[in-house]
């Protein structure tokens, strides 16, 4: 087994993993990046299936996302928008489909008017979280003990419109039932994005991409740090006390003077420390889990959609794919949509075989856009579920009760060891730009120890 001695080892060479590293070898600080899979990014992660290359994990950039801007635009990428001219369809508990442009879907007026009125109280409740200190909130315990389901049912009776309300938080974000997270899990959120109704409108929030795919990012900063990132090497051990760490792999040792774990929360509990982490992060870390949501890649000979007037964009809390787009990539001929399949509606599909599976899920998207759908010339399903080194998708959050109790803990440091991603972001939660920012912060605290 090699030895090595750093002034940090970083687990983990996700973007947020990587940007620490890039930060403290900037200030002049040895490190070493260790990676337990065969590929850096994390999830993020550009492939190529069937001669499509395809985003299979994190992709979008949104306005406000300055960190990940800034990073886009240092490492030279360029980014370009979503296609998004013509008309979003939604889907009613009928069955029935609309055509609408905007952002409100296009439901009964008297629901219409509960959902702005639900989304202006959204924002004025957001307006009062600190995404950095959501558990600061005005009546923060009381939000955290009641579900967002119920949270909901006590502002309307109108099933649409909660139903619409929820699909934007659970189905889209935290991919988890609205019944099994708080009402201020919901407000963090939506702080984390600047408002309620960013999460509404899907041309703000899924509004950019990068040519060449998003895992450009992390390749590019791993790419600066040469020989210091070591793939294949999932830690097993770390020894920590008043003198530093000890971080063991299958085939090397790193003695360190700090130690970031730049892994969602979930996965810090596969690694065996000695002495043991302090009770509370035993407790905290197994009231953190990931939410499940498949995401659906449909390629095909040309975005036949766009014929029609179609932008790609649906909506439906009532589909098997609640939401889909148009993401065909930069100058390519053929079109591209992809869908998503989340939380239980995600357990269920997987019970089936593959081709019922598939079968199911684009007979689902053939509902939005005709039955040209149900031919694509590729078809992929992102299961993060099943990656042994994630468990999920697309991030960590608390169940009901968790954030108000531990999120003042989530990031402190247990001695020379520090956490770092971007479940536990502020601003950029579950997000890349989440991701880089918690590597700048955590490298920046970290150099000050050093």
């Amino acid at each position: 087994m090699g030895e090595m001695q750093r002034d940090v080892v970083v687990v983990g060479a996700g973007a947020s993993g990587l940007t620490a590293a890039n930060e403290l070898k900037k200030a002049g600080h040895s490190v070493v990046v260790l990676e337990a899979r065969d590929r850096v990014g994390g999830r993020l992660w550009t492939d190529t299936i069937d001669g499509a290359m395809l985003e299979l994990g994190g992709q979008w950039v949104s306005p406000e996302q300055d960190a990940l801007k800034q990073t886009i635009a240092e490492l030279g990428l360029e980014r370009y928008s979503r296609y998004r001219d013509g008309d979003s369809v939604y889907l009613d508990a009928s069955g029935r489909l609309t055509r609408f442009t905007g952002e409100i879907f296009p439901v009964p007026a008297a629901t219409e008017k509960v959902m702005v009125e639900l989304i202006e109280k959204l924002d004025g409740m957001v307006a009062q979280v600190d995404p950095n200190r959501p558990w600061e909130t005005p009546n923060a315990e009381e939000l955290d003990r009641i579900s967002f389901t119920g949270w909901l049912e006590q502002q309307t009776d109108d099933m649409e419109a909660r139903d619409n309300i929820a699909l934007f938080i659970a189905g889209a974000m935290l991919t988890k039932p609205a019944y099994s997270f708080s009402a201020l899990q919901a407000l963090l959120m939506a702080a984390s994005a600047g408002s309620f109704s960013h999460l509404v409108d899907a041309d703000f929030i899924l509004d950019e991409r990068v040519v060449g795919g998003l895992q450009q990012v992390p390749l590019r900063l791993a790419e600066r740090l040469g020989d210091d990132v070591l793939l294949n090497n999932p830690v097993r051990a770390l020894r920590w006390g008043d003198d530093g760490v000890t971080v063991t792999t299958d085939s090397v040792e790193v003695h360190a003077k700090q130690a970031i774990l730049a892994v969602p929360p979930h996965l810090i509990s596969r690694v065996s420390f000695e002495p043991p982490l302090p009770r509370l992060q035993h407790q905290m870390h197994q009231h953190l889990s990931m939410g499940f949501v498949i995401k659906v890649h449909a390629v095909y000979e040309r975005p036949f959609w766009r014929d029609a007037g179609l932008s790609g964009t649906a909506f439906s809390p009532y589909e098997l794919c609640h939401e889909a787009y148009d993401n065909t990539n930069f100058g390519d001929e053929r079109g591209t949509l992809v869908g998503f399949v989340s939380d239980t509606n995600a357990d269920d599909v997987f019970r089936l075989p593959a081709e019922e599976r598939r079968a199911r899920i684009l007979e689902s998207l053939s509902h939005y856009y005709g039955p040209e759908a149900q031919n694509p010339v590729v078809y992929y399903e992102s299961d993060w579920g099943s990656e042994e080194w994630t468990r999920g998708a697309y991030a960590a959050s608390f169940d009901l009760g968790g954030l108000a109790r531990w999120g003042a803990d989530l990031r402190a440091p247990v001695g020379p060891i520090w956490f770092s991603s971007s479940d536990l972001a502020g601003e950029g939660y579950q997000h890349v730009d989440g991701a880089i920012r918690m590597g700048r912060l955590t490298a920046e605290k970290v150099a000050e120890r050093l």
